[in-house]
């Protein structure tokens, strides 16, 4: 068995990208319905299509603060010709006049309130001239108001049962703010996917240890926990797992049995003491591939048992910051039946030439830049796998695909986008 498991090692058959894509997705379930209250709501997937159960605005609101008038009554004026109107009520904001405007009349009424029955437009305070006359007060207008003007009529912006949101919206304070304008105090949601993470190497140290020779700090479960978080999952950090086999199967068994997904960094190459890549080959787990044809992080690996998701990433952070974007993330988004998993392709300009020639589809930390409405794409720098620094300033990963020769500043190419909020 344990030449099997060598040999194999260095025979691993890669898969495309969208392959590898596609294998997973075929083994993702939906997660399970939570009821929560509004408030914590924010970041969370919506489970069901919301309509709206009312019109909005429900009633007829005036635009600013002014008089509510019959617009019949400013056909013939003018400021040679002014008409005088009695003013008979004051409307604040949430209040309803009782009063009806008839031709002759008008009232007061401040932004947001309810315009009374009968009138149909509001004018400004700063069009009106008033004069107080035997204890009533006359409002003076002199220039001719259309129907409808500076009222918001009633279901300007939703009619009642009109679709608010869609079922794998992600709620944010936009989504919030209509939610809560509807009085929808309590949504259904996916429960957010409790994702396991640790890594394995005897050479890791925890991020509180004092630094020793040859040994690194465990930050990539730290950088995994936080894209774990920004698809909107649950991370967990375990222990980290050092390179004994039997302790990495029985420690991936216990996680995938709790948790419902399970992502681990390195120890998925070919060396002696890469146990991912000897673990996924066991009978405890099915693969569904351990190589693609990508860089960096071709020994991405994945496998599947009882139905729940095992990644193996890479060791390196720039490869195990890849793979993630590219496997977990969507993965975790499936789970939510989010329609859109995947991270958008852009089409952008290359700023810099980029001169590194590829066997594998090579996935470049770039930066976004819009210059005179065109949109740039530029290589932050070095991006080897196991490169950290430029993860910090990348906003997107460039695709270039397998190629004889590099591509020079100035072509087209496609963009895969991480962050979409961008400084021109």
């Amino acid at each position: 068995m344990v030449h099997s498991l060598e040999h194999s090692k260095f025979n691993r058959k890669a898969i495309k990208v969208r392959e590898a894509q596609n294998l997973i997705a075929s083994h993702i379930h939906p997660i399970e319905i939570e009821s929560v209250d509004l408030q914590e709501s924010h970041g969370r997937t919506l489970a069901q299509t919301i309509r709206a159960p009312h019109p909005y605005p429900a009633f007829r609101r005036s635009m600013m603060d002014g008089y509510a008038i019959c617009s019949t009554d400013t056909i013939q004026c003018s400021s040679e010709l002014p008409v005088w109107l009695e003013v008979i009520d004051d409307i604040p904001c949430g209040t309803v006049s009782n009063k009806m405007i008839a031709p002759g009349t008008t009232a007061r009424i401040m932004t947001g309130a309810q315009v009374p029955e009968g009138a149909d437009a509001v004018i400004m305070f700063e069009k009106v001239e008033l004069r107080e006359k035997n204890g009533i007060t006359w409002a003076g207008l002199s220039t001719h108001i259309e129907q409808g003007s500076s009222i918001t009529p009633i279901g300007l912006e939703l009619q009642a049962e009109e679709e608010i949101l869609k079922q794998g919206d992600t709620i944010e304070a936009g989504e919030i703010s209509v939610l809560a304008t509807f009085g929808i105090h309590r949504v259904e949601v996916y429960r957010r996917p409790r994702v396991a993470i640790f890594s394995t190497g005897s050479e890791l140290l925890k991020i509180d240890e004092p630094l020793q020779p040859g040994k690194i700090r465990n930050s990539n479960t730290y950088m995994i926990a936080s894209q774990v978080l920004e698809a909107g999952g649950e991370p967990v950090i375990l222990d980290a797992i050092m390179d004994d086999l039997s302790l990495a199967q029985s420690k991936v068994e216990e996680a995938l049995m709790e948790y419902d997904m399970v992502v681990t960094s390195g120890g998925v190459s070919v060396g002696d003491y890469d146990i991912m890549g000897d673990l996924v080959r066991t009978d405890c787990v099915t693969m569904l591939y351990n190589k693609v044809s990508m860089r960096p992080g071709s020994v991405s690996t994945a496998a599947i048992k009882d139905g729940k998701c095992l990644f193996a990433l890479s060791g390196n952070p720039g490869a195990c910051f890849v793979g993630f974007e590219l496997f977990v993330r969507p993965s975790i988004r499936m789970m939510m039946l989010d329609p859109n998993p995947y991270l958008p392709e852009w089409t952008a300009t290359l700023g810099a030439d980029y001169d590194k020639i590829n066997s594998f589809t090579r996935f470049v930390r770039a930066k976004i830049q819009v210059r005179e409405g065109v949109v740039f794409a530029t290589p932050t720098g070095v991006d080897e796998s196991g490169v950290m620094i430029t993860i910090k300033d990348s906003d997107c990963f460039i695709i270039v695909p397998p190629a004889q020769e590099g591509l020079k500043a100035g072509v087209k190419v496609t963009i895969i986008v991480l962050k979409t909020e961008h400084k021109g």
